[in-house]
């Protein structure tokens, strides 16, 4: 990203200065040569991330360019530019909304093959005679130029207010995080600025609290803040926040609220800050993803006696349910619970308050397409789901591609509404959309530290390394750096470390890293650790506390990961597990092979070989990988196991769990399949296969491929001689004990409703673990039976 076009926002915490990310522009890309390096971006809406009006950064300003004379090869360089390989159009007349700033081309003239747009005939820099209302934009084919990095955002417009902070000004003892309270500051040249309150209203409020991370805004008791701003003039100088401001806070609250505070040992930070107003007559909607789009006016020249009878507008902020502390947490969560399940959510995101947007229709979760997706309807999302504003709206399917029904379509929030329901959409029809457009979202979350608490150590890139972890980390104490157990360490363990840095996903796990060993850091202070994958921190998952327990309590025996932007997803095609179940009784000699695998039960081992059968449930098994990075099995070829009787080899040892269950959950029949051969049996139109187990071949499965295990081959089968006729589930667990890291886990799983009369078996319902409602998924677990072999 070219520094000049990034966007950012600090938080003061203390006496430290944090970066929060804001929304980021479209890749720039810098063009080398003589004369001043330029950059481009897309912008305006409504628009996907592959189009949209054209901006060039010449002569340290933003810029855009007119239609006259526009051409399809001007848009080849400019696509180029931005990162596509080619245009596929071009628009006229401001389609994407008008610009601001200078116009800086008029009259380009590309052939098409220039590998600048400077090298293009033009009026000149600066040179022209348009206005605004005829900005051009360009709709380039969506494929990057390899190697260009991918960023398909929609992000907020440039305006000459970037970074804005929210400083704490009343604190506890300890400093609590998240800061949800403080004096709205904005960054002017290298200091900090205040903004007069005059007019300030709750839509102000609503727009900094959700650049803030926070999906709502609450009053501010003004009086707090009026009183501390009479006692400091009457000190005879600007507000210095010290002990005088501690003791008016005391007596300008009711005795209850001051004994509370003596107890909690509320303070004021001691900051010297002179007064430095730099906006007034902020005027928002409310519906504003950053301040930069509001109305507002700067103050000119001297502004040492701006805002005389106002004050430093202070905003107060809602925190979503997972940020609340305490008891407040704990009833939002008694009260989400009553209002029973959410009807959306986010999937496939490494971070929390990011990914795919999925929504609950008619008892089954689905997606949403991507056309006229923005930042408005985003932002709606995020707030639903206890997050500020969105940062970016991301299309094309950038959080991997959802399954099952595309619920909506063409999405038109305006930003003030509830819930995405309340918003203005079209119904899917089947030619409108694929899962290739799936929109997405990345939220503004409130600043927590976490990343503070936790560094690598040793790796070749910063992605990968050994753990090291802060303990004792007090008010003002300096941390503690102490290594983590590697005993029980494994990718969802790693999961949350890699979120809780930063650095996306899981690649692996590591329960020994002596090939890392280049840090001083050599005590054990972390044990135990048993993480579910969607902690934020590794001290909110399960860990033994101050009394440690680790066998091996070497340096080499230390917890290491290595991460990833991206990560696989697997998920089994549920319907052709319906389609193909059937009974077999196979004889006993021709299973001498299977038996050496595991792959029948207990029982066939007392079995008058090679005498008699084997009753096998049979189906075959679509493996789709819908991740955004290959699947490949845990262990290199140099280790894969060769085995003689098949004559292959396992690449892992358990691929997948197939398993016959009471409706109570009771195992009464069980299978698994080692990966003998991970390959690309099919894939998507225009994805090329990249695995194939031939000639020892490289295994995985390519994003957009499947790997087919037909029903009937060796060990793809649950051995259900034993199983009594009645009502079952059938059970397949892809990845089971979640060897290789994926995006997502909980859609790993596939169950069916299965009636077995000690004949025939019909199976049906089939469905991905996570594809219901919960209502839903109670009545299929409830379900009582076929009464007939008619299923309805």
């Amino acid at each position: 990203m070219g520094g000049c076009g990034s966007r950012a926002w600090l938080v003061l915490l203390g006496s430290a200065w944090l970066w929060v990310g804001s929304a980021q522009p479209s890749p720039t890309g810098p063009t080398h040569g003589p004369g001043p390096q330029l950059r481009f971006r897309l912008a305006g809406y409504p628009r996907k991330h592959n189009e949209g009006r054209v901006e060039v950064f010449y002569n340290d300003e933003w810029g855009t360019i007119c239609d006259d004379d526009f051409t399809l090869g001007n848009a080849h360089v400019l696509c180029r530019h931005l990162g596509f390989v080619a245009a596929t159009g071009w628009a006229h007349s401001a389609k994407y909304g008008k610009g601001v700033g200078r116009i800086w081309l008029d009259n380009v003239n590309c052939a098409g093959s220039e590998k600048s747009i400077g090298d293009c005939k033009h009026r000149g820099w600066g040179n022209s005679d348009c206005s605004h209302e005829e900005d051009a934009g360009v709709v380039c084919k969506d494929e990057r130029i390899p190697g260009f990095k991918d960023s398909n955002v929609i992000e907020t417009e440039q305006s000459h207010v970037e970074e804005v902070r929210l400083r704490p000004v009343v604190s506890g003892g300890r400093r609590q995080l998240p800061v949800t309270e403080g004096i709205v500051e904005v960054r002017y040249k290298d200091s900090w600025a205040q903004i007069c309150d005059q007019g300030w209203d709750g839509h102000n409020s609503r727009v900094v609290c959700g650049m803030m991370g926070f999906p709502a805004e609450k009053k501010v008791n003004r009086n707090f803040y009026k009183r501390l701003k009479r006692a400091a003039r009457m000190k005879g100088h600007s507000p210095r926040l010290g002990q005088g401001a501690s003791r008016l806070a005391s007596k300008s609250q009711p005795k209850q609220k001051r004994r509370e505070d003596v107890g909690l040992k509320k303070r004021l930070f001691t900051e010297r800050q002179q007064l430095n107003y730099r906006l007034h007559s902020v005027s928002c909607t409310g519906t504003e993803v950053h301040l930069s789009m509001c109305s507002f006016e700067f103050y000119r020249g001297n502004s040492s006696a701006a805002c005389g009878a106002g004050m430093p507008a202070v905003v107060s902020c809602v925190p979503g349910p997972l940020f609340a502390a305490g008891n407040a947490h704990k009833k939002k969560q008694r009260q989400q619970q009553q209002q029973g399940q959410p009807r959306i959510r986010l999937k496939g995101g490494a971070r929390i308050g990011e990914g795919r947007v999925e929504v609950l229709r008619s008892s089954e979760w689905g997606t949403i397409c991507d056309d006229r997706w923005n930042l408005q309807s985003a932002s709606v999302v995020c707030r639903e789901l206890g997050f500020g504003s969105a940062k970016e709206a991301l299309t094309g399917a950038r959080m991997g591609q959802g399954t099952g029904p595309i619920h909506l379509n063409e999405v038109q929030c305006r930003g003030t509404e509830k819930s995405l329901w309340n918003c203005p959409f079209r119904n899917i029809t089947q030619e409108d959309c694929k899962h290739s457009e799936d929109a997405a979202v990345r939220c503004n979350i409130p600043y927590m530290g976490y990343e503070n608490l936790i560094r690598l150590s040793g790796g070749r890139s910063r992605f990968e390394g050994r753990v090291e972890v802060a303990v004792g980390a007090g008010d003002g104490d300096q941390p503690r750096w102490g290594l983590v157990c590697g005993e029980g360490w494994g990718t969802l363990e790693a999961m949350v470390a890699c979120r809780q840095l930063g650095l996306g996903f899981a690649n692996h796990g590591l329960q020994e890293t002596w090939y890392w060993d280049a840090s001083n850091v050599t005590e054990m202070v972390m044990s135990g650790v048993k993480c579910a994958g969607h902690e934020m921190s590794l001290s909110h998952c399960q860990h033994h506390g101050a009394s440690l327990s680790c066998r091996n309590t070497g340096t080499r025996f230390a917890a290491g990961v290595i991460c990833s932007e991206t990560a696989s997803d697997l998920l089994l095609h549920a319907p052709l597990v319906q389609e193909t179940a059937y009974i077999e009784d196979r004889p006993l000699h021709m299973l001498y092979c299977a038996a050496e695998e595991n792959c029948l039960a207990s029982s066939a081992r007392l079995a008058n070989w090679p005498y008699g059968h084997r009753r096998l449930l049979r189906f075959s098994s679509q493996i789709h990988n819908r991740g955004r990075a290959d699947f490949r099995p845990k262990a290199g070829r140099h280790s894969w196991v060769w085995h003689e009787c098949h004559r292959h080899y396992h690449s892992m040892d358990i691929f997948t769990h197939y398993d016959i269950l009471t409706p109570n959950g009771t195992k009464v029949a069980e299978g698994h399949k080692a990966s003998f051969c991970l390959e690309d049996t099919e894939c998507e139109e225009d994805v090329a296969k990249r695995y194939e187990c031939a000639n020892f071949g490289e295994q995985g499965i390519t994003v957009g491929c499947w790997d087919l295990y037909r029903h009937d081959i060796d060990c793809q089968w649950i051995d259900i001689t034993d199983v009594k006729p009645g009502n079952y589930i059938l059970q397949v667990v892809i990845n089971p004990n979640f060897e290789v890291a994926e995006s997502d886990f909980t859609n790993n799983a596939m169950k069916c409703n299965c009636k077995y009369d000690g004949h025939r078996i019909w199976v049906h319902s089939c469905h991905i673990g996570d594809a219901l409602s919960e209502e839903a998924n109670k009545r299929f677990e409830q379900y009582p039976g076929q009464l007939n072999n008619q299923i309805s």
